[in-house]
C-alpha cells in the first residue's frame, strides 16, 4: 500500500504530521542556528505546529517561502526517523542550552526518556514517526502565531509556526483550495451579514451576544431537541448560573479543571466561595440527590440547555466554534446496570435523528477510552472501566456503527463515544458525544432503592447530541454557507411589496401565512423591488413573495425561491401547502 492510500488513516497522518514539525524545527535550525531555542511541535487535527523561542528573530508570512524551501530540501535526503532510548542524565547534557526541554526533562522518569534522529537533527520526542522524511512530498506554512510556554500565560510567549503537509503536490493543492473555499464560508463573516449574532469588548471577549434573528433560529434549534428529548422520555430541569465550590471539589472537576474555570466568587462569608458554573452534571446530581429514588424510577432522564463558563485564553477563542460561556444540549441519565445498554442504544438513535434532521448524513464514531498503560488521570474502580468500556463497544457494534479507538482520549471519570461529522468541505467536525460514568454517582452518594429493598449505586451516563449550540451553529452556518434548511431559517418568507398601494394587502397575506406558522416578514421600505430582492437573498430568506396590484386584484401571490430567478404565481394556500411540505421533508 503506498503512502497516499495510507494518508486516509487518522493514526498515520498524525505520524505523518508529527514528523513534520520535526522537520520543520529541523528547517528553522539550519535556516537560523542555535540563536533559536525549540519547544514542543505535536500533529494536530489538520497539519502541525511547533513552538519556538525565536529570540532576536523575525518569522513572518514573508518568511514562508523560505522555510517551505528549505522544509522540501531536507525531506529530499529521505533519512529515516530513528529512535533512541536515552538516559535523563545524557538528555539533559543534550539539551543543556535549552531550558524548555530541560524542564520536559527534569519531570520524567530515568529510563523513559527517547529521542528520534533525523539526519543531523535530534529532538526529544516519545513518537511515533513515518519510516523517513522522503515520504514527505509537499508542504505549505499557513501560519505564525503567538502562543504561552506550555498554554500557561504566566510562562514566556513563544512563536507558534502552523503548517500542514501531504505525500502529493495535488493533496495540497486540493486542501489549499479548500482553504479558500472555507475563508468564504467563515461563519463569523455569514455570522455577522445574516444578523445572527455578535462580540463585544465591553461585555467581554469570548461572550456572544445573539442577535434578533440569531435567536429566533437558536429557538428552533432548542425546541426541536426539546420535543425529540419529551418523545423520549426526557424531563427538563434547570439550574443556577453558579455553583459552591464544594459541588465541585466532590465531582473531581474542580482537582482535574480547575485552572480552567474562572476565579472563584467569593462573598463577605469566610471561606464561602462559588464558581460560575463549568458543567451541568453535578446540579444534575443534587438534583436527583433531592429524593429518594426507587428503582421503579428509574432510568431517570434530567435534560437540559445549560449556559456554562470556562475561562479559555485569548488565543484560543474563535467566534462561535471556541467561546467562554456557551449553551450545551446536555442531559443526564440515572439507570441501573441492567439498563445501561438500552439506554446508550437509544442515545444513539437521538442523535443520529438530530443528524439527520441537520443533513449530517456522513459520520463515524470514535470510541474513547482509557490510556493502557497510564490509569493515574482516572478516577474509579478499574473494574468499573473494564465492564463500561465493553458496554459501549458492544452497543456501538449492535448499532452497526463505524468505530475506531482512541485510547487516552476518555473523560477522567469514564469512556466515551464521540460521533465525528464531515461537512460539506470535507472537514471533519466532532459533534455528538455519549459519556458512560460509573464514578460521579459514587462521589455523590447516589443511590436508589432496589427490589430487595436495599440501596444500589446508578450508573449515569451523560449526552450531548449537539455538543453546545454555539459550536454547531459555528459548523451549520459553514456547511451550508448561510443557506439554511427552512426550518431552521429566521424568517420563511418576506413579502415584498411593490408599492406603498399594497401595503394592507402586503399586511393581510403575512397574517394569513403567520396564522399559519410560517415565519413571514414585510419589506416594506421605500425601495426598488430589485433592491429589496437583492438584500433578501443576501439574508438567505428561503421564499420572496412578491405582491402588486395584479397580485392584489387576483387575490394571488408571486414566490420566487432563494438563490433562483424564476417567478410563480399561486393562491395563498397553494404557498402553504408548499412550505409544508417542504417542512415536512426536512
Amino acid at each position: 500500500m503506498d503512502c497516499d492510500e495510507v494518508f486516509t488513516n487518522d493514526e498515520y497522518k498524525r505520524k505523518f504530521w508529527h514528523s513534520s514539525s520535526h522537520i520543520l524545527a529541523a528547517a528553522l535550525k539550519e535556516l537560523y542556528g542555535d540563536s533559536i531555542k525549540l519547544g514542543t511541535g505535536p500533529a494536530i487535527e489538520n497539519g502541525f505546529y511547533y513552538d519556538f523561542d525565536l529570540g532576536s528573530v523575525r518569522v513572518d508570512i514573508d518568511s514562508f517561502s523560505a522555510i517551505e524551501k528549505k522544509f522540501i530540501e531536507i525531506c529530499q535526503r529521505n533519512d529515516k526517523f530513528l529512535k533512541k532510548n536515552i538516559s535523563k542524565q545524557c538528555a539533559l547534557d543534550l539539551f543543556k542550552d535549552n531550558e524548555y526541554k530541560s524542564e520536559i526533562i527534569n519531570e520524567l522518569q530515568d529510563g523513559e526518556i527517547t529521542v528520534y534522529i533525523n539526519g543531523n537533527f535530534t529532538d526529544l520526542c516519545k513518537g511515533p514517526h513515518i519510516e523517513c522524511s522522503g515520504l514527505i512530498k509537499a508542504v505549505k506554512i499557513l501560519n505564525v502565531a503567538g502562543a504561552y510556554w506550555r498554554g500557561n500565560e504566566n510562562n514566556k510567549q513563544m512563536t507558534r509556526i502552523y503548517g500542514i503537509s501531504f505525500p502529493d503536490e495535488s493533496m495540497l493543492k486540493e486542501y489549499l483550495d479548500n482553504i479558500e473555499e472555507a475563508k468564504k464560508r467563515d461563519h463569523q463573516k455569514i455570522g455577522r451579514s445574516l444578523k445572527f449574532f455578535t462580540f463585544s469588548e465591553k461585555v467581554g471577549i469570548g461572550l456572544p451576544l445573539w442577535l434578533p434573528r440569531g435567536t429566533v433560529y437558536r429557538d428552533q434549534l432548542v425546541n426541536f431537541l426539546r420535543d425529540q428529548q419529551i418523545r423520549a422520555g426526557y424531563k427538563q430541569v434547570i439550574t443556577p448560573h453558579i455553583g459552591n465550590k464544594n459541588l465541585y471539589v466532590t465531582s473531581g472537576h474542580y482537582d482535574k479543571y480547575g485552572d480552567d474555570s474562572f476565579k472563584p466568587i467569593k462573598t463577605p462569608n469566610d471561606g464561602e466561595e462559588y464558581f460560575l458554573k463549568p458543567m451541568n452534571c453535578p446540579h444534575h446530581c443534587e438534583i436527583y440527590k433531592s429524593e429518594i429514588r426507587s428503582y421503579r424510577d428509574l432510568p431517570l432522564r434530567l435534560a437540559e440547555f445549560g449556559t456554562v463558563y470556562r475561562y479559555e485564553q485569548h488565543g484560543e477563542l474563535h467566534g462561535l466554534s471556541r467561546t467562554r460561556c456557551f449553551t450545551q444540549d446536555d442531559a443526564h441519565i440515572f439507570c441501573r446496570k441492567s439498563q445501561v445498554e438500552s439506554e446508550f442504544s437509544n442515545v444513539i438513535d437521538l442523535i443520529q435523528i438530530c443528524f439527520k434532521k441537520l443533513g449530517f448524513d456522513d459520520f463515524v464514531a470514535r470510541l474513547s477510552l482509557r490510556d493502557q498503560k497510564d490509569h493515574s488521570k482516572y478516577i474509579g474502580d478499574m473494574c468499573d472501566w473494564d465492564i463500561a468500556e465493553q458496554s459501549i463497544e458492544s452497543v456501538a457494534t449492535n448499532k452497526g456503527l463505524e468505530i475506531t479507538k482512541a485510547y487516552g482520549e476518555a473523560a477522567f471519570y469514564g469512556p466515551k463515544l464521540d460521533f465525528i461529522i464531515k461537512d460539506a468541505l470535507g472537514r471533519n467536525w466532532q459533534l455528538g458525544t455519549v459519556q458512560l460514568d460509573y464514578q460521579l454517582p459514587i462521589r455523590f452518594e447516589l443511590f436508589y432503592i432496589n427490589e430487595n429493598n436495599e440501596r444500589e449505586i446508578p450508573v449515569m451516563i451523560h449526552r450531548a447530541p449537539f455538543g453546545s449550540i454555539e459550536r454547531i451553529t459555528a459548523i451549520l452556518l459553514e456547511h451550508t454557507a448561510g443557506k439554511l434548511p427552512l426550518w431552521l431559517s429566521p424568517e420563511q418568507a418576506i413579502i415584498l411589496p411593490i408599492s406603498g398601494k399594497v401595503l394592507d394587502y402586503s399586511k393581510s397575506v403575512a397574517n394569513i401565512l403567520l396564522d399559519n406558522k410560517i415565519r413571514t416578514v414585510i419589506d416594506d421600505r421605500n425601495e426598488k423591488i430589485n433592491r429589496k430582492i437583492r438584500d433578501a437573498e443576501l439574508m438567505k430568506i428561503p421564499y420572496f413573495v412578491v405582491v402588486g396590484e395584479k397580485e392584489m386584484n387576483d387575490n394571488t401571490i408571486t414566490v420566487r425561491r432563494q438563490g433562483e430567478n424564476c417567478n410563480q404565481c399561486c393562491k395563498i394556500g397553494d404557498f402553504i401547502d408548499i412550505v409544508r411540505q417542504q417542512l415536512i421533508s426536512n
